[in-house]
């Protein structure tokens, strides 16, 4: 076989390899790109789980107790949403309540207590916020989801929960018999966005 025949060869090779090659890399790029839209949608689901939650315990009173704190529990708003004032206009959401008897637990997994509460009530807060220790000039995708809950002393603390997150909206839907409350979450995969929209109910609003 001479010089010519090789290159010919080679060239033939190249001619058969190449559509392979350029095939295996578009499905490389497809299975990296699920599998951040599947740990995305994970994220937050997870993540729209502990707002449901904590909507749903949302002005929960005591009834065991209620006479006890009665007097001294003062008057406040028990689910507040603030719209706009988020990384990217995102809203934020606080809300209070009691603890119960049984096992009761905040935004970052705290097992509820008397002394995680001030004035007899539990808080939780979830807001965005531009990801800690990133230079304002450095390509992120998305920001923060914090959640704001009270230490054993009864000190507000923020906790990120996840970051990647492009967008939190809450949305209170129109009266029904229970409160109803539309929260989305808006995922950054970088190059697009994911949106994950759920709606939850509040239990001991009137």
């Amino acid at each position: 076989m001479n010089l010519l025949e090789c290159l010919v060869g080679m060239a033939l090779c190249l001619m058969l390899v190449g559509p392979l090659l350029k095939v295996s890399g578009e499905m490389l790029v497809k299975q990296v790109q699920l599998e951040q839209s599947q740990l995305a949608a994970a994220q937050a689901n997870r993540a729209l789980e502990l707002i449901g939650r904590a909507i749903r315990m949302a002005g929960y009173i005591n009834v065991r107790t209620l006479d006890v704190k009665k007097s001294k529990t003062p008057k406040q708003a028990l689910l507040e949403i603030q719209k706009g004032v988020g990384l990217n206009r995102s809203d934020t959401i606080f809300i209070k309540h009691e603890i119960s008897d049984g096992i009761d637990f905040d935004c970052i997994g705290n097992t509820l207590t008397k002394d995680r509460t001030k004035n007899h009530l539990a808080h939780q807060g979830f807001f965005l916020e531009r990801q800690a220790g990133v230079l304002k000039a450095a390509r992120i995708h998305g920001g923060s989801l914090m959640c704001q809950s009270l230490d054993r002393q009864g000190r507000l603390q923020n906790t990120t929960l996840m970051n990647g997150v492009h967008y939190l909206a809450i949305e209170g839907v129109a009266p029904s018999p229970q409160k109803l409350f539309k929260v989305t979450i808006q995922m950054d995969l970088g190059k697009s966005t994911s949106e994950f929209t759920r709606t939850f109910a509040s239990r001991n609003l009137h």
